[in-house]
């Protein structure tokens, strides 16, 4: 009896390459809709990062409206206000919130 059930419990030989093919096709479905979408939005911030001009209305990532008055290398200073400037890393521009900000106007 022992045998008939050991030997109905047999894997059969097709069940790896089944197995694989499900984790591939995991594998893809992660690539395709979770880490190229991000790697294309990584390279859109920094594009839009490097193409900061002055005069561009921009946000920054805490929120800040404002204009940007200079810029240099790794800093961006920006007007929110006649008098009031605040220099702010290229980092933390929001490409998200400046986007929004330019379809209002």
């Amino acid at each position: 009896m022992i045998y008939t059930i050991l030997a109905q419990a047999e894997p059969q030989g097709s069940g790896w390459m089944s197995q694989l093919l499900l984790f591939g096709g995991i594998a893809l479905v992660f690539y395709f809709f979770m880490i190229r979408p991000q790697q294309k939005k990584q390279k859109d911030q920094k594009k839009f990062i490097n193409e900061i001009k002055k005069g561009d209305s921009v946000v920054t990532i805490g929120g800040v409206h404002g204009k940007v008055y200079a810029h240099d290398d790794d800093t961006i200073t920006v007007e929110v206000d006649k008098s009031t400037k605040i220099k702010f890393e290229r980092s933390a521009i929001s490409l998200e919130a400046s986007k929004r900000e330019t379809d209002k106007s």
